[in-house]
């Protein structure tokens, strides 16, 4: 029997769980980026990417971020892409581009040279970030790990970068579906075993970003998709069961459903579809996650008051309910902003809709 610590008392664990909480736990997605201003000046000394592979300095700017925002859960600072590096992808991140696959995977050759990693060691720099962020943070609050899912990472190492409609990778994926299968069953066999390695070096939670599988439909994301998704989920199930995954897509409300078959002990939602409306589809024993549309964060104090209350008021009596943004904190964001909707969150009273505003 493992020996319990107090992030697994944590409101953020307990939610996470499925479990009543006092108040509604809040975290938020690229809480530590371009918008703070300590952000800013470690990465005027370094690039992202470099920035990425140096321990000290990406526990650094999170556990910043965490002490300043004062929110319940620190995610590690990395990014989804490292990963295809010991792939065999040769990843450039281009100032005023953004990621870059400079040998991007088109043909059956390509995905040939794709290797499957069954030893993650190269990626130990993300471990020793888990393990320093462990280490400087308070013991109540939990460690988040994450990975990009299947097809997301499929999807940029197809394009070779971003992308407004995935044209390459699902033409691969309906004239291909062999290759595709085969491309994204390495991806996800060696995604599992690099969110173990997080779990095992000490994150309490483990998110799969599926970023982009908001441009596909029903259909095509039950044929093409979920079994591969599934795959990490199981597999990482297996090996962590008291690890809780949070499951986080965007674009595509109808998915939802989707999504928590796949895996997932919650289900992230993100602004476009009210939250008790996405919880009734997701189904009520799991615990979902979101959804504040990031712009309203530029909007001001009464605006952002506003907006939570009505997330709230509408998740807030249910058990399983974690706060979030339904994507990332844009860089445009004034830092007081953030502080203020983390202290709104924090002060709403569970079974009394008690107003933020």
């Amino acid at each position: 029997m493992t020996e319990k610590r107090k992030w697994d008392d944590s409101v953020m664990m307990r939610a996470a769980r499925g479990l009543p909480t006092e108040r509604v736990p809040v975290w938020l997605m690229r809480q530590a980026g371009r918008y703070m201003a300590e952000y800013c000046a470690v990465r005027e000394k370094t690039t992202f990417l470099e920035l990425c592979k140096n321990p000290a300095l990406s526990a650094e700017v999170m556990l910043t971020a965490v002490e300043r925002l004062k929110v319940d859960a620190a995610i590690i600072f990395s990014d989804l892409l490292p990963i295809l590096e010991p792939m065999g992808l040769m990843l450039e991140f281009a100032a005023g581009e953004g990621p870059l696959i400079h040998n991007p995977v088109r043909s059956a050759d390509d995905v040939a040279r794709v290797r499957e990693l069954t030893d993650v060691s190269p990626l130990d720099f993300v471990f020793e970030t888990v393990r320093q962020t462990r280490a400087g943070l308070d013991e109540s609050l939990p460690v988040i790990g994450f990975a990009g899912a299947p097809f997301t990472l499929a999807g940029y190492a197809v394009e070779g970068c971003g992308s407004r409609d995935f044209r390459l990778a699902k033409t691969m994926m309906y004239s291909q579906p062999e290759h595709w299968h085969t491309l994204l069953d390495k991806i996800a066999e060696t995604v599992a075993r690099y969110l173990i390695e997080q779990a095992r070096a000490g994150a309490q939670i483990l998110q799969l970003f599926d970023s982009w599988a908001g441009c596909l439909s029903c259909d095509d994301y039950r044929q093409y998709v979920l079994p591969h998704s599934r795959k990490v989920f199981d597999l990482v199930r297996d090996a962590c069961p008291d690890t809780p995954m949070i499951h986080f897509g965007t674009g595509n409300p109808m998915l939802l459903p989707l999504f928590r078959e796949a895996g997932g002990n919650v289900i992230g939602v993100d602004w476009r579809i009210p939250i008790d409306t996405a919880w009734d589809m997701i189904g009520h024993d799991r615990a979902v996650q979101g959804n504040l549309d990031p712009v309203v964060l530029l909007a001001g104090g009464d605006v952002i008051g506003r907006h939570a209350a009505a997330i709230l008021q509408k998740a807030a009596h249910r058990p399983g309910f974690i706060f979030n943004l339904g994507h990332g904190i844009l860089p445009q964001t004034p830092p007081a902003n953030v502080v203020a909707l983390v202290e709104m969150v924090k002060a709403f009273q569970i079974g009394r809709g008690t107003s933020v505003s």
